[in-house]
């Protein structure tokens, strides 16, 4: 019996075995394309500049997306002591919540559903408060209850990552915003004063600007390759917690003998 249909969309997250491989070919053809370079080729400007000039170069912009990855990262730590097994699903406690469902202890079910804090004690708590409330559960209806109550946790888990999912579209936005300025500023210097206009100066006001470009790419790829983890993990839980969900649901309303 699904009882959340409607609780969350079915999705295979790549594994991780794909993001590892996708990681090695790119740092491979990175570190080759650098290695063909010709010996007598000008470094790159972040080569020659230290972290404090290149954020300093980079303006406001590179603050922001300094403040971006930081909260990025604390999510992603967050997320990986969170979005786990013991804090939605915990194996003993549901051995041990479905020991009392079945053997009819519902009024202990409920009691032992109280002092823990994980999503499938809140979903069945929820309906053990119902099918023992004061005017009496229907049966018929603990179903519905159930099924409110793990849409909302569904939502919960699935509304935290979305954190950074935002943080992967935006920091290329902002990125792309400060290279735009910074183009902008480069070219007004050159128009302002004619005799400044040499390709050599453009050049290098441009490759500055370029500089937010790269760190809003830097932030947001793998915000979204930690989106996509935490997508699959949140999509695994869920259906674990459908599975254990319907196991008590068939408890509880099996006729009393």
């Amino acid at each position: 019996m699904d009882i959340f249909i409607v609780m969350h969309t079915r999705y295979s997250a790549p594994s991780a075995r794909t993001w590892w491989a996708v990681l090695l070919v790119v740092s491979f053809w990175m570190g080759t394309s650098q290695a063909q370079s010709p010996a007598g080729e000008t470094a790159p400007l972040a080569e020659m500049m230290s972290v404090k000039q290149v954020i300093e170069t980079g303006g406001a912009s590179m603050y922001i997306l300094l403040a971006m990855s930081v909260v990025g990262l604390a999510l992603v730590w967050y997320y990986l002591f969170s979005l786990r097994r013991s804090q939605v699903v915990p194996q003993k406690f549901s051995a041990e919540l479905k020991q009392l469902v079945s053997t009819g202890q519902w009024e202990e079910a409920l009691q032992f559903t109280v002092k823990d804090h994980s999503a499938l004690a809140e979903v069945a708590q929820c309906a053990l408060a119902y099918r023992r409330g004061i005017e009496g559960g229907d049966p018929a209806l603990v179903k519905d209850v159930m099924e409110g109550e793990g849409s909302r946790q569904a939502s919960l888990m699935q509304n935290q990552i979305q954190y950074l999912q935002d943080i992967a579209v935006i920091a290329p936005m902002i990125g792309l915003l400060g290279t735009v300025l910074g183009m902008l500023e480069a070219f007004n210097a050159v128009a302002l004063d004619i005799a400044k206009a040499k390709p050599m100066v453009l050049a290098a006001g441009v490759s500055k600007a370029l500089i937010t470009t790269a760190a809003g790419l830097m932030v947001g790829i793998p915000a979204m390759m930690a989106y996509a983890y935490f997508r699959g993990r949140v999509t695994r839980l869920l259906a674990e917690l459908e599975t254990v969900s319907a196991e008590l649901l068939a408890s509880l309303t099996r006729p009393r003998s």
